[in-house]
Protein backbone atom coordinates (compact mmCIF):
# COMPACT_ATOMS: atom_id res chain seq x y z
CA UNK A 1 0.00 0.00 0.00
CA UNK A 2 1.63 3.04 -0.58
CA UNK A 3 0.50 6.20 0.90
CA UNK A 4 0.16 8.73 2.48
CA UNK A 5 -1.48 6.07 3.22
CA UNK A 6 0.33 2.62 3.71
CA UNK A 7 2.84 3.16 1.28
CA UNK A 8 5.32 2.46 3.68
CA UNK A 9 8.62 0.84 2.02
CA UNK A 10 10.31 -0.76 4.99
CA UNK A 11 11.32 -4.62 4.88
CA UNK A 12 10.60 -4.72 8.45
CA UNK A 13 9.99 -8.73 9.20
CA UNK A 14 10.34 -9.20 5.57
CA UNK A 15 12.60 -12.61 5.95
CA UNK A 16 10.40 -14.21 7.81
CA UNK A 17 6.57 -12.82 6.52
CA UNK A 18 8.25 -13.04 2.70
CA UNK A 19 7.70 -15.94 2.24
CA UNK A 20 4.19 -16.45 3.57
CA UNK A 21 1.46 -17.17 1.11
CA UNK A 22 -2.14 -16.12 1.57
CA UNK A 23 -2.97 -19.69 3.41
CA UNK A 24 -1.12 -18.34 6.43
CA UNK A 25 -3.95 -15.57 7.04
CA UNK A 26 -6.89 -18.49 5.72
CA UNK A 27 -5.55 -20.92 8.59
CA UNK A 28 -6.25 -18.43 11.20
CA UNK A 29 -9.53 -17.20 10.49
CA UNK A 30 -10.67 -18.85 13.85
CA UNK A 31 -8.44 -16.70 15.53
CA UNK A 32 -9.71 -13.57 17.72
CA UNK A 33 -9.97 -10.50 15.26
CA UNK A 34 -7.10 -8.81 16.49
CA UNK A 35 -4.83 -11.94 15.37
CA UNK A 36 -5.68 -11.04 12.08
CA UNK A 37 -4.83 -7.50 12.09
CA UNK A 38 -1.35 -8.39 13.54
CA UNK A 39 -0.80 -10.30 10.55
CA UNK A 40 -2.16 -8.02 8.35
CA UNK A 41 -0.23 -5.07 9.76
CA UNK A 42 2.60 -7.57 9.25
CA UNK A 43 2.01 -8.56 5.52
CA UNK A 44 1.57 -4.79 4.79
CA UNK A 45 4.97 -3.63 6.12
CA UNK A 46 6.29 -6.60 3.87
CA UNK A 47 4.66 -6.09 0.94
CA UNK A 48 6.86 -2.61 0.76
CA UNK A 49 9.52 -4.68 -0.21
CA UNK A 50 8.61 -5.17 -3.38
CA UNK A 51 10.40 -3.94 -6.38
CA UNK A 52 6.91 -3.05 -8.52
CA UNK A 53 6.68 0.40 -9.78
CA UNK A 54 3.91 1.93 -11.38
CA UNK A 55 2.61 4.75 -13.50
CA UNK A 56 -0.56 6.05 -12.44
CA UNK A 57 -3.38 8.82 -12.83
CA UNK A 58 -3.91 10.99 -9.24
CA UNK A 59 -6.73 13.45 -9.26
CA UNK A 60 -7.05 15.59 -6.10
CA UNK A 61 -9.65 17.72 -4.87
CA UNK A 62 -9.71 20.32 -2.64
CA UNK A 63 -12.37 23.25 -1.46
CA UNK A 64 -9.93 25.36 -4.09
CA UNK A 65 -10.34 23.00 -6.75
CA UNK A 66 -9.05 19.80 -8.40
CA UNK A 67 -5.80 18.84 -9.52
CA UNK A 68 -5.46 15.55 -11.82
CA UNK A 69 -1.22 14.57 -12.21
CA UNK A 70 0.60 11.97 -13.80
CA UNK A 71 3.05 9.96 -11.41
CA UNK A 72 5.50 7.83 -11.83
CA UNK A 73 7.33 5.47 -9.23
CA UNK A 74 11.21 5.43 -9.75
CA UNK A 75 14.24 3.83 -8.03
CA UNK A 76 14.85 7.86 -6.93
CA UNK A 77 11.47 8.46 -5.40
CA UNK A 78 8.04 9.81 -6.94
CA UNK A 79 7.53 11.68 -10.35
CA UNK A 80 4.44 13.52 -10.63
CA UNK A 81 3.24 16.12 -13.68
CA UNK A 82 0.37 18.48 -13.44
CA UNK A 83 -2.22 17.62 -16.90
CA UNK A 84 -4.53 19.26 -15.62
CA UNK A 85 -6.58 21.86 -13.42
CA UNK A 86 -10.29 21.50 -12.70
CA UNK A 87 -10.45 18.55 -14.96
CA UNK A 88 -9.15 21.33 -18.24
CA UNK A 89 -5.84 20.42 -19.93
CA UNK A 90 -2.97 22.91 -18.90
CA UNK A 91 -2.34 25.78 -20.91
CA UNK A 92 0.86 26.18 -23.01
CA UNK A 93 2.13 28.72 -20.25
CA UNK A 94 1.27 25.99 -17.58
CA UNK A 95 2.51 23.56 -19.12
CA UNK A 96 5.79 24.94 -19.83
CA UNK A 97 6.19 25.73 -16.32
CA UNK A 98 5.73 22.09 -14.95
CA UNK A 99 8.52 21.26 -17.44
CA UNK A 100 10.84 23.87 -16.12
CA UNK A 101 10.18 22.25 -12.36
CA UNK A 102 10.99 18.83 -12.93
CA UNK A 103 13.57 20.01 -14.88
CA UNK A 104 14.94 22.31 -11.73
CA UNK A 105 14.57 18.78 -10.00
CA UNK A 106 16.69 17.07 -12.81
CA UNK A 107 19.38 19.55 -12.31
CA UNK A 108 19.63 20.00 -9.07
CA UNK A 109 20.96 16.95 -6.99
CA UNK A 110 20.43 18.59 -3.50
CA UNK A 111 16.73 19.81 -4.48
CA UNK A 112 16.09 15.61 -5.39
CA UNK A 113 17.85 14.82 -2.12
CA UNK A 114 15.18 16.88 -0.37
CA UNK A 115 12.31 15.37 -2.05
CA UNK A 116 13.51 11.91 -1.23
CA UNK A 117 14.66 13.00 2.30
CA UNK A 118 10.97 14.10 3.05
CA UNK A 119 9.14 11.25 1.31
CA UNK A 120 10.94 8.79 3.31
CA UNK A 121 9.63 10.69 6.45
CA UNK A 122 6.18 10.64 5.42
CA UNK A 123 6.90 6.49 4.68
CA UNK A 124 8.11 6.46 8.44
CA UNK A 125 5.52 8.08 9.85
CA UNK A 126 3.19 6.04 8.31
CA UNK A 127 5.22 3.13 9.01
CA UNK A 128 4.51 4.27 12.63
CA UNK A 129 0.96 4.75 12.43
CA UNK A 130 0.48 1.23 10.99
CA UNK A 131 2.94 -0.58 13.36
CA UNK A 132 0.43 0.79 16.00
CA UNK A 133 -3.05 -0.41 14.68
CA UNK A 134 -3.31 -3.92 16.85
CA UNK A 135 -2.24 -2.22 20.08
CA UNK A 136 -3.82 1.09 19.87
CA UNK A 137 -7.01 -0.19 19.01
CA UNK A 138 -9.86 -2.60 20.38
CA UNK A 139 -11.80 -4.91 17.54
CA UNK A 140 -14.87 -6.92 16.94
CA UNK A 141 -16.08 -8.50 14.24
CA UNK A 142 -19.03 -6.72 12.28
CA UNK A 143 -19.57 -9.22 9.21
CA UNK A 144 -18.41 -9.23 5.56
CA UNK A 145 -18.50 -7.13 2.47
CA UNK A 146 -18.03 -7.98 -0.85
CA UNK A 147 -14.31 -6.38 -2.94
CA UNK A 148 -14.77 -4.71 -5.78
CA UNK A 149 -12.13 -2.88 -8.50
CA UNK A 150 -11.44 -0.06 -6.08
CA UNK A 151 -11.73 -1.96 -2.79
CA UNK A 152 -9.87 -5.40 -2.39
CA UNK A 153 -9.97 -8.29 -4.94
CA UNK A 154 -12.90 -7.99 -7.22
CA UNK A 155 -15.82 -10.53 -5.77
CA UNK A 156 -13.28 -11.24 -3.06
CA UNK A 157 -15.20 -11.69 0.27
CA UNK A 158 -13.71 -9.14 2.77
CA UNK A 159 -13.78 -9.22 6.56
CA UNK A 160 -15.07 -6.33 8.16
CA UNK A 161 -14.04 -5.68 12.30
CA UNK A 162 -15.28 -2.37 13.99
CA UNK A 163 -12.41 -0.50 15.89
CA UNK A 164 -12.69 1.58 19.06
CA UNK A 165 -9.81 3.61 20.62
CA UNK A 166 -8.11 0.96 23.29
CA UNK A 167 -7.49 2.74 26.58
CA UNK A 168 -4.38 1.00 28.07
CA UNK A 169 -2.69 1.89 24.78
CA UNK A 170 -0.24 4.96 25.30
CA UNK A 171 0.95 6.55 22.39
CA UNK A 172 5.25 6.78 22.28
CA UNK A 173 4.89 9.77 20.16
CA UNK A 174 2.71 12.05 19.09
CA UNK A 175 2.60 10.88 15.44
CA UNK A 176 0.61 8.23 17.61
CA UNK A 177 -1.48 10.69 18.99
CA UNK A 178 -4.67 10.74 16.87
CA UNK A 179 -5.60 7.14 16.86
CA UNK A 180 -6.48 7.50 20.87
CA UNK A 181 -9.73 9.29 19.76
CA UNK A 182 -10.32 7.73 16.43
CA UNK A 183 -13.21 4.65 16.11
CA UNK A 184 -14.58 3.09 12.76
CA UNK A 185 -13.89 -0.12 11.17
CA UNK A 186 -11.51 -1.99 9.04
CA UNK A 187 -12.01 -4.05 5.78
CA UNK A 188 -9.39 -7.16 5.22
CA UNK A 189 -8.88 -9.80 3.07
CA UNK A 190 -7.98 -12.48 5.17
CA UNK A 191 -6.72 -14.51 2.03
CA UNK A 192 -4.46 -12.18 1.39
CA UNK A 193 -3.74 -10.69 4.57
CA UNK A 194 -4.05 -6.99 3.06
CA UNK A 195 -6.03 -3.53 4.39
CA UNK A 196 -8.63 -3.25 1.52
CA UNK A 197 -10.64 -0.13 3.48
CA UNK A 198 -9.92 1.79 6.77
CA UNK A 199 -13.10 4.71 7.28
CA UNK A 200 -12.02 6.27 11.10
CA UNK A 201 -13.61 9.14 12.58
CA UNK A 202 -12.25 11.51 15.95
CA UNK A 203 -14.61 10.52 18.41
CA UNK A 204 -13.08 13.75 20.53
CA UNK A 205 -10.75 16.31 20.26
CA UNK A 206 -7.69 14.89 19.72
CA UNK A 207 -3.96 17.00 21.27
CA UNK A 208 -0.81 16.23 19.52
CA UNK A 209 2.55 17.49 20.75
CA UNK A 210 1.21 17.23 24.25
CA UNK A 211 -1.00 20.17 23.56
CA UNK A 212 1.45 22.52 22.56
CA UNK A 213 1.52 22.23 18.80
CA UNK A 214 -2.35 22.04 18.16
CA UNK A 215 -5.51 19.46 18.48
CA UNK A 216 -7.79 18.09 16.02
CA UNK A 217 -11.57 18.56 16.62
CA UNK A 218 -14.29 15.76 16.52
CA UNK A 219 -15.88 14.68 13.99
CA UNK A 220 -12.75 14.64 11.82
CA UNK A 221 -12.62 11.86 9.24
CA UNK A 222 -10.45 9.62 7.18
CA UNK A 223 -10.75 7.20 4.67
CA UNK A 224 -8.35 5.17 2.71
CA UNK A 225 -9.41 2.36 0.29
CA UNK A 226 -6.70 -0.11 -1.14
CA UNK A 227 -7.72 -2.72 -4.35
CA UNK A 228 -5.26 -5.35 -6.11
CA UNK A 229 -4.52 -3.07 -9.27
CA UNK A 230 -2.59 -6.25 -11.15
CA UNK A 231 -2.03 -9.59 -10.06
CA UNK A 232 -0.76 -9.56 -6.68
CA UNK A 233 0.04 -5.71 -6.21
CA UNK A 234 -1.98 -3.68 -4.36
CA UNK A 235 -1.89 -0.16 -4.24
CA UNK A 236 -4.19 2.65 -2.86
CA UNK A 237 -7.31 3.80 -4.71
CA UNK A 238 -8.81 6.41 -2.95
CA UNK A 239 -8.28 8.69 0.15
CA UNK A 240 -9.92 11.44 1.62
CA UNK A 241 -9.35 13.63 4.82
CA UNK A 242 -11.76 16.07 6.54
CA UNK A 243 -9.95 17.12 9.00
CA UNK A 244 -10.23 20.99 11.44
CA UNK A 245 -8.49 22.33 14.18
CA UNK A 246 -5.54 24.08 15.44
CA UNK A 247 -1.50 24.28 14.85
CA UNK A 248 0.47 25.97 17.18
CA UNK A 249 -2.34 27.32 19.37
CA UNK A 250 -3.28 30.03 17.16
CA UNK A 251 -3.61 29.18 14.07
CA UNK A 252 -6.74 27.63 12.38
CA UNK A 253 -5.97 23.85 10.29
CA UNK A 254 -8.75 22.84 7.90
CA UNK A 255 -7.86 20.06 5.89
CA UNK A 256 -10.75 18.39 3.40
CA UNK A 257 -9.84 16.71 0.01
CA UNK A 258 -10.21 13.43 -1.89
CA UNK A 259 -7.49 11.99 -4.02
CA UNK A 260 -8.28 9.14 -6.48
CA UNK A 261 -5.61 6.95 -7.63
CA UNK A 262 -6.36 5.25 -11.05
CA UNK A 263 -5.28 3.49 -14.46
CA UNK A 264 -2.21 2.23 -13.05
CA UNK A 265 0.39 0.61 -15.72
CA UNK A 266 3.48 -1.18 -14.58
CA UNK A 267 6.72 0.66 -14.92
CA UNK A 268 10.53 -0.31 -15.27
CA UNK A 269 11.82 -1.30 -12.28
CA UNK A 270 15.36 -0.17 -12.64
CA UNK A 271 13.54 3.77 -14.04
CA UNK A 272 15.61 6.74 -12.74
CA UNK A 273 14.16 10.12 -11.59
CA UNK A 274 15.17 11.86 -14.71
CA UNK A 275 13.47 8.80 -16.58
CA UNK A 276 10.46 8.94 -14.91
CA UNK A 277 10.25 12.91 -16.56
CA UNK A 278 10.20 12.22 -19.33
CA UNK A 279 8.35 9.31 -19.04
CA UNK A 280 5.73 12.09 -17.55
CA UNK A 281 6.48 14.24 -20.62
CA UNK A 282 5.84 11.58 -22.88
CA UNK A 283 2.92 10.53 -21.79
CA UNK A 284 1.63 14.08 -21.19
CA UNK A 285 1.90 14.95 -25.06
CA UNK A 286 0.14 11.96 -26.09
CA UNK A 287 -2.58 12.59 -23.20
CA UNK A 288 -2.56 16.42 -24.48
CA UNK A 289 -2.33 15.10 -28.68
CA UNK A 290 0.50 17.79 -29.08
CA UNK A 291 3.14 16.90 -30.72
CA UNK A 292 6.27 16.23 -28.04
CA UNK A 293 8.64 18.89 -29.03
CA UNK A 294 6.21 21.41 -30.35
CA UNK A 295 8.11 24.75 -31.55
CA UNK A 296 7.25 28.28 -30.44
CA UNK A 297 4.29 30.10 -32.68
CA UNK A 298 6.91 32.51 -34.15
CA UNK A 299 9.46 29.13 -35.13
CA UNK A 300 6.73 26.97 -37.12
Amino acid sequence: MKLIPFNARVAIAALVLGSLGSAFCVDQLSEPPIELVRRTVQREISAGNSDARFMFKDRKETQHGSQTKLMVESREGMAGMVVAFDDKPLTREQRQAEEDHLAGLVGNPEQLRRKQRSEKEDAERITRIMKALPDAFLYESDGTEVGNQTVGKVGGQLVRLKFRPNPKYSPPTHVEQVLTGMQGYILIDPHECRIAKIDGTLSKDVGFGWGFLGHLDKGGRFMVEQAEVVKEQWEITRMSLSFTGRVLLFKGLNIKSDEVFSNFHAAPADLTFAQAVELLKKQEAELAQIPQHSQPENQK
